[in-house]
């Protein structure tokens, strides 16, 4: 998440005086997407499945060369 001016290629959501920019083709691979504020910042979360993981090692982050 950053701080951005819309583009063409962009769409614009507003929601609670907020206004959110999301590039229309990554909105395509990710969606839905979900902004939360908690009192430690912001959450952001996809329909991206993080959880598969990397065959290679025991954790979820992305592992393999």
């Amino acid at each position: 998440m950053a701080l951005d001016e819309p583009k063409d290629t962009d769409n614009i959501y507003t929601l609670d005086n907020f206004q959110y920019i999301v590039n229309k083709d990554f909105m395509e691979k990710v969606k839905p997407i979900k902004v939360d504020f908690t009192p430690f910042g912001f959450k952001v979360t996809s329909g991206v499945d993080l959880s598969a993981g990397c065959s290679s090692c025991s954790t979820t982050r992305s592992c393999c060369p």
